[in-house]
């Protein structure tokens, strides 16, 4: 699969939607809400993050990256520190 850049106002968007997933969390816990319904709204939010981040890394390698031809030590420590960073590469969406 091709993946194509991630605009700046797209990942602003995906992140208002999880600030609004997190507020929600906040009013379940306020109103007593089940534990299973928290948790699953909680894996909903991590999943959201993990994916935000997934298309930030995505952009990274297409036009940071590999649009340098990342030759020099410093772009591959940049390349190395931002893996690290998000701890594993996820592949889609």
């Amino acid at each position: 699969m091709v993946r194509k850049e991630i605009s700046r106002d797209e990942l602003i968007n995906r992140l208002k939607k999880i600030e609004g997933q997190s507020r929600g969390l906040q009013k379940m816990i306020e109103d007593g809400r089940d534990c299973e319904s928290i948790l699953t709204q909680l894996a909903a939010v991590r999943s959201a993050i993990e994916n935000v981040g997934a298309l930030v890394l995505n952009n990274y390698f297409r036009f940071c990256f590999s649009a340098a031809k990342a030759k020099k030590p410093e772009e591959i420590d940049s390349l190395a520190r931002s893996l690290a960073i998000w701890g594993r590469v996820h592949i889609g969406e």
